[in-house]
């Protein structure tokens, strides 16, 4: 990114918008980024704007204000939340994406950033291994936003031009912010328990095995994706990223190694219904082939870190 150019990252306060404004700030200085949520986080340092990213006006007003080139849009209703109030959902995960791509038809920006998931796939998506190109099926509103998002990236794309790119998160993990709302946040909030409580109750069966990223290593696969030359991006809906697949069981053995007295106790609930329907790992060679994308972060690393971060945060 040349140093004349700006960043807005819409949802800063958010769990994924936290940490990668900071990381945006380290590495362009924070002149070049601009912050904006409806509100803002705390211990947050640099440019800031309250938003509402569905108030087209007031969105296109801070683009003007700050010459603003590239849109980081990670404002969304996550998957268990979404599900309590569907029509929000859509309106929220839709609405926001339309009125950044279309900022970006209309050449006042020239660089979008736009998360999906992989909530996009379903019951008929091969569980193991699910290639880039599959069956997506989704049953969850958070699914169907993303799902019909990254159609919508890919069309502005072919039709406009528009310069749209997108990685299909797993469940992200994270010492910075607490769990938001999704189904894999169960990876989480079972370290704030572990720590605090020495017991978690998972909401999912003991063996239900999701994707996962440690967050350091989302960032990068971001921060990568975005940096890389245009030609190297062939996949204009959203590419698959991986890094680790496990159980509840499977983390909570790898915690009870550090704290030797950690319980688990399982009680599903209507989030095992939407585990059920999501797949267990995930192809990622198309990531590595256009833009040399590798996670590097193990479970056993993960742990270790997310433990010592908590703890250290709670003296």
């Amino acid at each position: 990114m040349s140093s004349s150019e700006k960043i807005l990252v819409i949802g800063s306060s958010g769990q994924i918008g936290t940490e990668l404004t900071a990381q945006l700030q380290k590495i362009y200085n924070e002149n070049s980024v601009v912050a904006s949520d409806l509100k803002k986080s705390k211990n947050f340092s640099g440019a800031f704007e309250e938003l509402d990213v569905l108030d087209e006006k007031r969105l296109g007003e801070i683009v003007s204000k700050h010459k603003i080139s590239q849109v980081y849009l990670l404002a969304a209703l996550l998957s268990a939340t979404a599900e309590k109030n569907p029509q929000f959902a859509w309106k929220l995960n839709m609405n926001s994406l339309f009125n950044v791509l279309d900022l970006a038809k209309e050449k006042k920006i020239n660089k979008i950033y736009w998360p999906s998931s992989i909530a996009v796939f379903g019951p008929s998506t091969p569980k193991e291994n699910v290639p880039q190109f599959t069956v997506m099926d989704p049953t969850t509103v958070y699914g169907i936003s993303k799902l019909a998002g990254e159609r919508w990236c890919e069309y502005y794309f072919l039709k406009h031009g528009v310069d749209v790119r997108s990685l299909r998160y797993p469940g992200l993990i994270s010492y910075t912010s607490p769990p938001g709302g999704g189904t894999t946040d169960y990876a989480v909030d079972i370290f704030y328990q572990a720590i605090e409580k020495e017991n978690y109750q998972c909401f999912l069966k003991e063996d239900t095995v999701l994707p996962m990223m440690y967050m350091p290593d989302a960032l990068r696969a971001t921060i990568e994706l975005m940096e890389t030359d245009a030609k190297n991006v062939k996949v204009r809906s959203s590419y698959n990223i991986a890094a680790m697949s496990f159980s509840p069981k499977e983390i909570a053995e790898e915690i009870k190694k550090h704290i030797s007295k950690f319980k688990i106790e399982y009680k599903p609930d209507f989030r095992q219904s939407i585990a059920n329907s999501w797949p267990k790992s995930i192809d990622d060679s198309f990531a590595n082939r256009d833009w040399n994308w590798k996670n590097k972060v193990t479970l056993s690393e993960m742990v270790k870190d997310m433990l010592a971060h908590l703890t250290l945060s709670k003296k």
